[in-house]
């Protein structure tokens, strides 16, 4: 008797075929992952041969002029008040290689990775991201999302739920968003990341927001760094994403009180760790920009000495914070606790 694994041939009875397996699988954990990670083949999502931010041109920076600022993370600034404060970017923001007469960019966008459309957006007035695609690709650790915005025309054949492969033409570089973007600074804004609730819409329509995106609005996805992701690639073919969650800086521990499986760790079951969900506390590892990178119950020691009822920030890590851009925790006399957007993003995590 033949049968096939995963293009090997195993020969002999139903049984010893089993114990081959099981024995394959326990010799070489990361098989099976690298059998089904979409990432085990990326192409880039322009043109560009590379990213470097060191080349000039790869990137298209604000008014500032500065390349950073076209970079992910802490950035940017942003007016508040009479104040200057420091503007997470989630994204980068990729140059166009060429132009025509017009100045109108040329580029065409692909997709990165085999996935499936999520969203797609033709309201360019509709969304600081003007027209976009969202695509999912379906890793061992979860959906993962890539985001394609700013374009000029998204291709007319392209169908939320159409399977994609590596390559697909997705549009044209462009400059729509509901803000101003100057044609000169035409640009590919990408993202990939992770998805923090699945009942986000609900969440959204229940506090009478506008306009609805569903699942594929910004407030709801949490991007990790491109430039880490194409940077790691051999890692990640054989990791999956969790591959690149590894490569994440752990900005700040907090501990959450609540009485219900997060939907966040149901999706993405990889990311907790020890004994399944219960009542309490819940402690998560996050990124900066609040992507939570690990879950796990809290020890009745950490439960104890709680600061809060509700959320307890039990460390944070100065420089992974950085310059805090995004302000989900902020510093009050000496002491870290949860910021107005931290309160929302805390809100929309917990959604049931």
């Amino acid at each position: 008797m033949i049968n096939t694994f995963r293009g090997f041939r195993v020969f002999g009875s139903d049984v010893n075929c089993l114990i081959l397996v099981i024995l394959f699988v326990l010799i070489c954990p990361d098989f099976t992952v690298y059998a089904t990670t979409p990432f085990n083949q990326v192409v880039m999502p322009t043109d560009r041969k590379t990213l470097d931010p060191a080349v000039p041109g790869n990137f298209q920076p604000t008014a500032a002029g500065t390349v950073e600022s076209a970079l992910y993370g802490s950035v940017r600034t942003v007016q508040i008040g009479k104040h200057l404060y420091p503007s997470f970017h989630e994204g980068i923001d990729i140059a166009p290689l060429q132009r025509n007469g017009r100045g109108v960019p040329l580029d065409e966008v692909h997709a990165v990775a085999a996935g499936t459309v999520g969203y797609i957006n033709q309201k360019s007035g509709n969304s600081n991201y003007g027209n976009y695609v969202v695509l999912l690709h379906q890793d061992p650790i979860g959906a993962v999302y890539t985001l394609y915005a700013h374009l000029a025309a998204i291709s007319p054949d392209l169908r939320v739920g159409q399977a994609v492969e590596p390559g697909r033409l997705l549009g044209m570089m462009g400059n729509t968003s509901s803000g101003a973007i100057p044609l000169s600074r035409a640009h590919l804004h990408f993202e990939v990341g992770l998805i923090v609730n699945e009942h986000f819409g609900i969440w959204f329509r229940a506090q009478k927001l506008k306009p609805d995106h569903g699942l594929f609005n910004g407030g709801n996805l949490i991007a990790l760094n491109p430039l880490t992701f194409f940077n790691h690639l051999d890692t990640i073919s054989v990791a999956g994403f969790k591959g690149l969650i590894s490569e994440v800086p752990r900005a700040f521990t907090l501990m959450i009180q609540v009485n219900h499986p997060l939907d966040y760790f149901r999706r993405y079951p990889g990311l907790w760790a020890g004994t399944p969900f219960q009542s309490g506390g819940v402690v998560m590892t996050c990124s900066e920009n609040g992507a939570i990178l690990s879950g796990r119950n809290a020890t009745p020691d950490e439960i104890r000495v709680a600061s809060s009822p509700k959320v307890t920030i039990l460390g944070v890590d100065a420089k992974a914070l950085g310059r805090n851009g995004c302000r989900l925790i902020v510093e009050d006399r000496g002491r870290w606790r949860l910021g107005e957007k931290g309160t929302r993003w805390l809100d929309i995590l917990e959604y049931q």
